[in-house]
């Protein structure tokens, strides 16, 4: 079955974008709790680049059926199935946050996974490293995070408030430091 893109984010009402998300089927990860434990021989890179045994996974429908399966516990990321919980390393974020529009209040974000994310109390957005070199993260789901890219962070700073001491932005009614 081919895959069919969503559209690009920019082209998206937030009604559009919130039929998206409510459309997307995942697993019921969260009702799995498997006693095996393996290695899934996997990594992310910090770039979003998926590796099995070294090299790189191709096949970007790949790369989405396993990112639905990923969840992070006590620092861990874990592939999930109902019988086992494989081990993936995760140099930075499980995620990359790609894009970034704002909508009614709303900061939509598309993954490298061409997941859609609304940032807010539930998928909150954290500032970490320093002011002369930030690193925004987006909360995503069961732990697991998106790394704000370079340009999706220059986005970011041209929707930002200003007026106070550190520059801020708004979503959902929560507003997100840019800064740490």
């Amino acid at each position: 079955m081919p895959y069919d893109a969503p559209p690009n984010l920019a082209e998206m009402t937030l009604p559009q974008i919130a039929e998206a998300l409510a459309a997307r089927r995942l697993p019921p990860i969260d009702q799995w709790d498997p006693a095996e434990e393996l290695d899934s021989h996997m990594v992310i890179r910090a770039d979003g680049t998926w590796l099995h045994e070294g090299r790189p996974i191709t096949r970007p429908a790949m790369v989405r059926a396993f990112s639905s399966l990923l969840v992070q516990r006590d620092g861990q990321h874990f592939l999930l199935t109902p019988q086992c919980r494989q081990r993936i390393a995760v140099e930075d974020a499980a995620f990359v946050a790609v894009d970034v529009e704002a909508r009614d209040g709303t900061l939509a974000f598309r993954l490298n996974t061409d997941e859609l994310v609304l940032a807010g109390p539930g998928n909150p957005l954290r500032a970490e490293g320093d002011a002369d070199c930030p690193a925004i993260y987006l909360a995503v789901r069961h732990g697991t995070q998106a790394r704000i890219n370079r340009s999706t962070w220059l986005q970011l700073v041209a929707l930002a408030d200003f007026s106070g001491p550190i520059p801020v932005v708004s979503s959902q009614g929560a507003d997100f430091a840019l800064v740490p």
